[in-house]
């Protein structure tokens, strides 16, 4: 269903929705940048360190998210909604950079951690499962925070793979530079995904909606003025 066809009552539900999606991965990113920062710090580990600092960031865009979702017209506060969360893209595209570059030219060699590799692993199977969730829920709605917010989650699940690897290979061969390097790439991701949601352009993930039968021409794809046809 498109999203001006759905009923109040429907909008409601999807609003809801959403922000218990972003109470939930507040909650869990909270409690994984702490146990991420204790073993990285008890390790030496940069890698969870800054793993730690990134699920920080993953905390403020679902703040953004509680923040407008908290509005009784939450499609009001959409556009700054949205450039928010491209704030927080950069912001964790410049952690992962700073680790990153700091680990290939320190060369510090980290303990193994089998509560990283513990937590890693859990994250790579709660990280998707939100993903999803807000997905359907982001195209449904015709919300394109919602859309970008996931994006930012699939960003700490390729960080979550990235990590899970790095210490791995730590662990095994003593393969310090694999993460920091996988980690370059998912910064350059980050930074595309933060201009893109700057300027609204995750509008484009949200389902486009019939064309109007007097027109022929494509509708909005919301109620908030950012997918526009």
């Amino acid at each position: 269903m498109s999203a001006s066809l759905l009923t109040p009552e429907r909008r409601a539900a999807l609003s809801r929705r959403s922000l218990w999606l972003a109470y939930a991965t507040a909650g869990y990113n909270l409690l994984e940048g702490l146990v991420a920062i204790v073993a990285g710090t008890a390790a030496s580990s940069t890698a969870l360190i800054g793993f730690g600092l990134d699920s920080f960031v993953e905390v403020s865009s679902a703040a953004v998210l509680i923040w407008q979702f908290r509005s009784r017209v939450p499609e009001d506060r959409e556009r700054l909604a949205l450039r928010l969360i491209g704030a927080s893209f950069f912001a964790l595209a410049a952690w992962v950079t700073v680790d990153a570059l700091r680990a290939l030219f320190t060369g510090g060699d980290a303990d193994a951690s089998p509560v990283g590799i513990g937590l890693a692993v859990a994250s790579l199977l709660v990280m998707p499962l939100l993903v999803r969730a807000k997905r359907r829920t982001g195209r449904e709605l015709g919300s394109a925070t919602v859309m970008a917010d996931s994006t930012q989650t699939m960003l700490c699940t390729y960080l979550s793979a990235v990590l899970l690897v790095g210490l791995v290979l730590n662990a095994l061969w003593g393969w310090s530079w694999a993460d920091p390097v996988a980690g370059l790439v998912i910064a350059g991701v980050a930074v595309k995904e933060g201009v893109e949601a700057w300027r609204g352009e995750h509008c484009e993930d949200c389902a486009p909606l019939p064309a109007s039968a007097a027109t022929g021409e494509t509708e909005a794809c919301g109620g908030d003025g950012c997918c526009t046809g």
